[in-house]
């Protein structure tokens, strides 16, 4: 029985989907939405631009993630856990499915369960962009849906 599970959101339509479809599937389970800031969006390079500038990027980073956490949960009529975390998404997904504990000492239990959306990229954009949902249903120890 699917008792936790974890949801990945990026602000697109298809992962506020994949929210509500886990929350429809599952509607005795705890609800966990999870946004990644991942450091590699950062056009600031690797000197930071100018002083305060990775500060800047951080800030900014953090509150649309806010937001889209916000505008996803905001759309089930449940109650939802919100995550937010830096790193690289397929990682950091993986990481937070199997338990790992946050820099800020948030939940390290695992869950049963990763939803995430597929955006349905193919040919050379799926290549060179990388598919995060392909990553996580490779390398999951928990079972993992894909919704399209």
């Amino acid at each position: 029985m699917t008792k936790r599970i974890l949801v990945a959101v990026d602000g697109s339509e298809e992962a506020a989907e994949a929210l509500r479809f886990a929350a429809e599937e599952w509607p005795d389970a705890d609800l966990t939405a999870l946004h990644v800031i991942n450091p590699a969006d950062s056009t600031t390079g690797a000197d930071g631009g100018f002083p305060g500038a990775v500060d800047q990027w951080y800030d900014s980073a953090k509150n649309r993630g806010e937001r889209i956490l916000a505008d996803a949960t905001d759309r089930i009529d449940r109650d939802v856990a919100t995550r937010l975390e830096v790193g690289r998404p397929t990682t950091t997904i993986l990481d937070v499915a199997a338990g790992e504990e946050s820099p800020e000492g948030e939940d390290g239990e695992p869950f049963d369960h990763v939803v995430l959306a597929s955006r349905g990229r193919t040919g050379l954009s799926r290549v060179v962009l990388g598919s995060v949902a392909e990553g996580v249903v490779r390398r999951a120890e928990v079972p993992v849906t894909v919704v399209r």
